[in-house]
């Protein structure tokens, strides 16, 4: 029997295991669509007889680092020049506005039809940015990179014609990672964003489900913007808001995994976590939103399912925060949970889920790798880890998820770029590193609590000699907060003491 008081921590447990469990379940779904559908592959139509104009936009703000780099990718595509315009979007308020302004005029030196567009506010923020480069756009259709992609020469050739199709709004292109390698940290991003895209994109687009454009790696037609709504800022998944809003007024999206946009990986935890809390704060925010507009529209209920739990997914974050919080007492505090005899039954139920749960996983990542040639084997190996990591960043996440539901809008912080290259060394990064300042400063201490609280937990579970199976699953959620905090607490400390100026770097970098 359950005593009263225990009843409390077993019920939330359960409620988060459940929760957890339904969207692992969604994830062995998403599988099973990419498989049935591979087959399906988006093919033009027809090609156009004649090209049509292009603009490229490039929303930049103090992207020192990278910003030459992707105007001079974008500036050099194999598309024919005088159907090519690149429209630079500097918001920036430091020195490389100066730097941009250089290589643009430097471009236009030689006859590239290139456009630098500086705003004196960021009103709107990234989307504010598009919003007002479009009213000088020449070209019918819209590229966009992130400063910190390197677009490859023959992609607007290898997308444009997928736009001869009247009902295509976006065409977008599948990521790739030119610092994969780089830390063992970029490993289990490259492998995150691997099954975002070849499991998720994949299996919505081709079962005719809603998408996302990913707001970089891809093309618009400009009249499906403008007949969306346009870009709007309410949300901080400025690409996200659009895309939804495009195909409730009936529009299509096309994802291309075989075309790639490779891009830089953040390399440091602190840019990694920024990241991850933008992405999840923004996709409640469109949730809150776009979702009613979704489940109320004339929608087969299929793909109105599978965008409640697109948009929805983030609320994992804090039931797996709670989870690993709540393992111990519910387990070793409550007679019929102690040992597997004191309720066969029950210790099956919640094994049962766990195994559904982590092998969804395991699962989804693999997968992935298999499908892009990569060593399946050893991120099966890696699966544990990769789970860690997930769980390290939960608490970031659940905050963001929070502020998501609860908070008002919020400003668009940017993720660092730094400019790294495959195979740079890491002592060249962090030199960058310390000229980036973070947020948030108090979060590294609490995710080493909660590490050093599941130390305790395992070591008194040892102790006690009580729910002992429960080891595992208590070690990857240590390994996790305690990996992700120790690595927030360098990459602060990196920040913090300044030690090396810019200038220094530059100067080693010319020399």
């Amino acid at each position: 029997m359950l005593k009263p008081l225990s009843l409390i921590p077993v019920i939330l447990y359960f409620a988060c295991l459940v929760i957890l469990t339904i969207y692992g379940v969604h994830r062995y779904w998403q599988v099973y669509l990419f498989y049935r559908n591979a087959r399906k592959k988006s093919s033009a139509p027809v090609n156009f007889s004649q090209l049509p104009f292009i603009t490229i936009q490039l929303p930049l703000y103090n992207e020192r680092f990278v910003a030459q780099r992707v105007i001079e990718a974008a500036a050099g595509m194999t598309y024919p020049a005088h159907l090519l315009q690149v429209q630079v979007l500097d918001d920036s308020t430091d020195d490389s506005a100066e730097i941009v302004r250089s290589v643009c005029q430097r471009l236009c030196d030689q006859g590239r039809d290139v456009q630098y567009i500086h705003r004196s506010n960021r009103e709107g923020y990234k989307a504010g940015a598009l919003e007002n480069g479009l009213k000088s756009a020449k070209g019918e259709f819209i590229a966009i990179f992130d400063a910190d992609f390197v677009p490859q020469p023959d992609m607007l050739l290898n997308v444009i014609h997928q736009f001869t199709d009247p009902n295509i709004a976006c065409v977008q292109t599948r990521w790739e990672h030119i610092n994969r390698e780089q830390s063992l940290l970029t490993r289990c991003q490259a492998v995150f964003l691997d099954g975002h895209f070849i499991i998720e994109h994949t299996a919505r687009n081709r079962s005719g489900r809603f998408i996302n454009f990913n707001g970089t790696g891809g093309v618009w037609r400009k009249s499906a913007i403008t007949d969306a709504g346009g870009w709007q800022h309410d949300t901080l998944t400025e690409d996200m808001d659009l895309s939804y809003r495009a195909q409730l007024r009936g529009w299509k999206m096309i994802f291309l995994s075989e075309v790639v946009s490779p891009a830089e990986l953040p390399p440091e935890i602190a840019a990694f976590k920024q990241q991850q809390h933008r992405w999840t704060k923004g996709s409640v925010q469109t949730a809150v939103k776009l979702l009613p507009s979704v489940l109320r529209a004339a929608l087969p209920w299929r793909i109105k399912l599978e965008a409640f739990f697109h948009l929805t997914s983030g609320v994992v974050y804090p039931m797996a925060v709670l989870l690993s919080i709540l393992i111990f007492p519910a387990f070793c505090f409550t007679d019929s949970l102690r040992t597997p005899a004191a309720s066969p039954i029950l210790w099956g139920t919640v094994m049962s889920l766990f195994t559904i749960l982590t092998f969804s996983a395991g699962t989804f990542y693999v997968v992935s790798q298999r499908e892009l040639g990569k060593n399946w084997i050893g991120c099966m190996i890696m699966v544990p880890f990769l789970m860690a990591v997930g769980m390290g960043i939960s608490l970031a996440n659940a905050i963001a998820v929070l502020e998501g539901l609860f908070g008002g809008p919020s400003e668009f912080i940017r993720t660092p770029k730094y400019g790294v290259a495959a195979g740079e060394s890491r002592k060249a990064w962090k030199l960058r590193a310390s000229n980036f300042k973070r947020t948030t400063e108090w979060l590294p201490f609490a995710e080493m609590i909660l590490g050093l609280y599941l130390f305790i937990c395992v070591l008194a579970t040892l102790a006690i000699h009580r729910a002992e199976l429960c080891i595992p699953f208590m070690a990857i959620f240590m390994i996790g907060y305690l990996y992700v905090g120790s690595l927030s607490l360098y990459s602060l400390w990196l920040s913090n003491r300044g030690a090396t100026p810019l200038a220094v770097y530059s100067a080693r970098k010319a020399a």
